[in-house]
């Protein structure tokens, strides 16, 4: 597996079956970690470009105050309940988790975690030394 060196004081490696899912795991969540850093960033160049939105850490309890508007504009969306943007976010995360869990649009594939095909449009894994490196980089920068 990329980015493993063979330390593993708890064990979690014992089992074959279950350090691939254990991997997996990790992959895709470091992937909504650094999408997440980027949700920390985009909205500080957003405000250089013009666009009046609070700062990332600020940004959750504006819906409290006077409602959440997107992109600072009210005519696109304008949330207003909590609980409303959060079982909007539960179906629509769920329903994408189930779709990714049960093949997606690519059906059955020999690796879930990097598909590529359709979903490498840049070619980055054409080159298995050049995509072997990349596989580190990115387990290196998600638990980062």
């Amino acid at each position: 597996f990329p980015g493993d060196y063979g330390w593993d004081t708890a064990g979690l490696s014992a089992d074959p079956v279950t350090f691939k899912g254990y991997r997996e795991t990790e992959v895709i969540h470091g992937r909504w970690a650094m999408l997440g850093a980027l949700g920390c960033i985009f909205p500080e160049l957003l405000n250089k470009a013009g666009f009046n939105l609070p700062v990332w850490f600020k940004a959750g309890g504006t819906i409290f105050e006077n409602g959440i508007d997107y992109l600072g504009n009210p005519n696109l969306v304008h949330a207003q309940s909590a609980l409303a943007v959060l079982a909007t976010q539960v179906v629509l995360m769920g329903a994408s988790e189930a779709y990714r869990f049960n093949g997606g649009p690519l059906g059955d594939v020999k690796d879930a975690i990097y598909p590529g095909g359709a979903l490498d449009p840049l070619g980055f894994a054409k080159d298995p030394s050049k995509a072997a490196e990349l596989k580190v980089k990115e387990i290196k920068n998600g638990r980062l």
